[in-house]
């Protein structure tokens, strides 16, 4: 089996579980560290061409991650294309799982299972706390509607203000951002690279948690430790009371 990947959180899945499989990955492909497979160019702009040079038996790609004309211009080239979706974390094992198999394990890797099992043993958390998740800036764009991170975030207790906003990442001018007034802000260091010299200054006065973009929108083997390490970062950003309201969980 020949595979190239064109999703980082998937090529880590794939080279924790079938190593060998990986004929070829992006250049944002970064865990597990030493990859020796092609690289094949970004996740936005792969090099279609040196792609089907490596005569894959499958690429794998997200709905997200992914454009669809790079997609059609390998299926157009004779590569196999399975596509994932990825808007929450059941879905993310599902989706690992199904992606996993086509890549020929012999079986259901142990990484998935404790992953799976600390996801589902999560206690609902006692408070909520509300917060504004940018992801980039210049412009300013954030978490909105139907997100994988959204979701991972409101297990743990977290609601980012615009989870009802019709746009999955929306643009917000920063006074907006500012004037919601959210128990914190959450800054990833991916997809920008937000530092502790690079956001939390544009939030005078508010909580900020600088939290690992890995494990906040990567779906596979960081899943396991994901609810440690963001909830660490939460914890030690110090955030004002959560208001009081409802512990369900999504």
């Amino acid at each position: 089996m020949r595979v190239v990947s064109l999703v980082p959180s998937l090529t880590e899945a794939v080279a924790r579980t079938v190593p060998d499989a990986l004929a070829g990955v992006t250049d944002w492909c970064t865990h597990p560290a030493g990859l020796g497979a092609v690289r094949v160019g970004g996740t936005k702009n792969p090099d279609v061409g040196r792609i089907v040079s490596l005569a894959p038996d499958l690429v794998i790609a997200n709905e997200e991650e992914n454009r669809a004309v790079d997609l059609a211009a390998l299926r157009a080239a004779g590569a196999e294309v399975l596509l994932t979706e990825v808007r929450d974390v059941p879905q993310a094992f599902r989706e690992l799982a199904r992606v996993l198999d086509a890549c020929g394990a012999a079986a259901r890797p142990r990484w998935l299972d404790e992953a799976e099992r600390t996801w589902s043993a999560l206690p609902a958390p006692e408070t909520r706390t509300t917060a504004v998740v940018p992801i980039w800036r210049r412009p300013w764009m954030v978490l909105g509607r139907d997100t994988f991170a959204g979701d991972v975030l409101a297990r743990l207790g977290v609601d980012h203000v615009h989870a009802a906003h019709p746009e999955r990442y929306p643009r917000v001018p920063l006074e907006e951002l500012r004037a919601a007034a959210p128990d914190v802000v959450v800054l990833p260091d991916e997809p920008y690279r937000f530092t502790a010299d690079d956001g939390p200054e544009a939030f005078p006065g508010l909580a900020c948690a600088l939290v690992s973009g890995r494990h906040l929108t990567w779906y596979g083997p960081s899943l396991a430790e994901a609810p440690r390490v963001l909830g660490e970062a939460l914890r030690a950003a110090r955030p004002r009371p959560a208001r009081a309201r409802s512990a369900r969980r999504r």
